[in-house]
């Protein structure tokens, strides 16, 4: 059965869902188009089961809906509203102080900090 999420419930499933690096890749190639698990698997370098398992999870969060199709499972972002909200999201400029140390010394964003410089 369906149900409305709160605000409060809708950031953290969209916190969630965004903090894991694999499912924002998932969900940034959804904006381009729908996906099925295979292919999106192979655009991305991923193992099909760790494609599913992240699918999963993004169902589960309310982002992506599943249309079966015949023997294959066509996954696409969940509303045209949260397309142009992820979109707008992505299109964000992040102001970032630079001057901050890193508090995670495994850090590999690019142009985040230096893990080695905080050490």
């Amino acid at each position: 059965m369906l149900t409305s999420a709160s605000r409060v419930d809708v950031m953290n499933r969209l916190g969630r869902a965004m903090a894991d690096p694999t499912r924002a890749r998932i969900l940034l190639s959804l904006l381009e188009k729908p996906g099925y698990p295979v292919q999106l698997a192979h655009d991305l370098e991923l193992t099909r089961s760790n494609v599913s398992n992240h699918l999963t999870c993004l169902r589960g969060c309310g982002l992506v809906v599943a249309t079966p199709e015949g023997r294959s499972t066509r996954y696409e972002i969940s509303d045209a509203h949260l397309t142009r909200a992820l979109t707008a999201i992505v299109n964000v400029v992040l102001a970032i102080d630079d001057g901050a140390p890193c508090l995670d010394n495994d850090c590999d964003v690019p142009l985040c900090c230096d893990p080695k410089a905080t050490a």
